[in-house]
């Protein structure tokens, strides 16, 4: 009887739906296809640059949808790049320009600790869609934040946003 019950059971939810993503109409996102254009287009970037650099790109809650690494890219480079993306996905800002702020207003220093996963240097840049910001993409590895962030920038202009 009760292996009866319990192969109903098993079969009940064997029936079950897979979950799937859903698009919420009118609401943005980042897809896959998105991040990955963007990620490649920063690496070339910063390869024809002569930078040896990580990319990259997380959706807005800071979870990683791409990453790319020149093969020469050092280690921290994969850490950084996605620091700088989650900052800047979470922030809504430039973490160059979080940085910034922070030396300006030595009180908002507290900001370096307030998660593990941010990461305070110039080169990452929040994604804004349809004036949402639905992520962020970070670069780690050039000789200076302005560096990092003009490839950021080379991969938000391929997939059409600034």
């Amino acid at each position: 009887m009760h292996k009866k019950i319990l192969m109903t059971i098993a079969s009940g939810l064997l029936a079950l739906p897979v979950a799937q993503a859903v698009e919420l109409p009118n609401q943005p996102y980042l897809s896959l296809e998105l991040a990955q254009k963007a990620t490649n287009a920063a690496l070339a970037r910063c390869a024809s640059d002569g930078y040896r650099v990580s990319v990259a790109v997380v959706d807005r809650a800071g979870n990683l949808l791409s990453h790319g690494r020149h093969p020469m890219a050092g280690p921290h480079t994969i850490g950084s790049s996605q620091g700088k993306a989650f900052t800047s996905a979470s922030m809504g800002q430039p973490s160059g320009k979080v940085a910034a702020m922070i030396g300006e207003k030595p009180f908002l220093e507290g900001l370096r600790n307030m998660d593990p996963r941010l990461v305070i240097l110039g080169g990452g840049l929040p994604v804004v869609i349809k004036g949402e910001r639905v992520g962020g993409i970070g670069v780690g590895g050039a000789p200076g934040g302005h560096l990092d962030e003009a490839c950021a920038a080379e991969g938000l202009g391929a997939i059409g946003v600034d």
